[in-house]
């Protein structure tokens, strides 16, 4: 019988989802020439070859699909059986660990750990701020237990050893300087700014979904000036130097900025936790998941009841890499 080793079997996996030796070893900490001779060392103990040369790179055989295929099974068993283990101690305490993007953090992480100090006060969360597309990367890597990320960047439905648990869908809306034209527009569209000049980040996710949604309703926004944080981004706006796009968990009542609600088509980002498959039955990882839950519900019918304008000010001091 092959001897199975686990940790090389989840280096293995490691190599399989990123694609090259130099990218496993950044994921695991490991060196290259480590990761080469741990999955030599797991070949020869499984007697078949488990990669072929590819140009510079490595490729998995089939015979190493077919193991991966066989060890994503025992993975998802061994997380059910930590998650049984957990039951067994009737989840009265246990501490999760939260990789979540940076406006997540105020908007339903810290609601969520404020219920469950009240209703679980054992069970300890330890939150870990990082970009969307990194909290799922720290999921994969198994530094965090939960990762909240948008869902552009958390794993797809489909994807092998992971759940995707939808929280919530965050509408976008516009913020103006306070005596722009259309503050006080009985309705107003997205298409209505379509000569603004517009401020959103150089580059990565936040402005993606600014120009998506601009495309979407008929332009390509002409981008003004580019910010990372929404502190900066919405200080430029009240300054009148142009018009944002702005979610609402990124922002709160304060400063002398108009938010207001689009009419129709309103863009919206979706914000989902994904955990890995099995664990999700863990006990604590159950209560911190309702309680994030129960974080976004309310977050929603605060919206739900919210008026078409608004003050608000930024909910942080700004987004180091990037508006969230």
């Amino acid at each position: 019988m092959a001897e199975w080793d686990l940790r090389k079997l989840r280096i293995l996996r490691a190599l399989d989802e990123r694609g090259t030796v130099t990218a496993t070893a950044e994921a695991l900490h490991m060196t290259p020439s480590a990761v080469s001779q741990q999955l030599t060392n797991l070949a020869r103990q499984l007697g078949v070859p488990l990669l072929q040369p590819q140009g510079r790179r490595v490729r998995l055989t089939d015979a190493a699909r077919l193991v991966l295929r066989h060890a994503d099974a025992v993975f998802e068993e061994l997380e059910r059986a930590d998650a049984g283990l957990s039951a067994h101690l009737r989840g009265e305490a246990g501490e999760v660990r939260i990789g979540a993007f940076s406006t997540a953090v105020p908007a339903l992480v810290v609601p969520a750990v404020r219920t469950l100090r009240d209703r679980h006060p054992a069970v300890t969360v330890r939150v870990r701020e990082a970009e969307a597309r990194q909290a799922y990367e720290l999921l994969a890597a198994g530094e965090v237990d939960l990762a909240l990320s948008l869902a552009a960047h958390a794993p797809g439905a489909g994807e092998a050893g992971f759940t995707r648990v939808p929280l919530l869908a965050d509408p976008l809306d516009l913020a103006l300087p306070p005596d722009h034209p259309l503050a006080s527009a009985p309705r107003l569209r997205l298409a209505d700014l379509a000569q603004e000049e517009w401020i959103f980040g150089g580059s990565g996710p936040w402005s993606d979904i600014t120009r998506a949604a601009c495309e979407a309703a008929g332009f390509s926004p002409h981008q003004g000036h580019s910010a990372a944080g929404w502190t900066a981004i919405l200080a430029m706006v009240e300054a009148g130097m142009g018009v944002a796009l702005v979610p609402r968990m990124a922002a709160l009542p304060g400063t002398d900025v108009v938010m207001r609600a689009l009419t129709e088509d309103r863009p919206r980002r979706h914000v989902v936790a994904a955990v890995r498959k099995g664990a999700r039955e863990a006990p604590a990882l159950q209560r911190v998941l309702a309680a994030l839950h129960t974080a976004a519900t309310a977050l929603t019918d605060h919206e739900t009841e919210a008026t078409g304008e608004a003050r608000v000010r930024p909910s942080g001091p700004g987004t180091p890499r990037g508006a969230r």
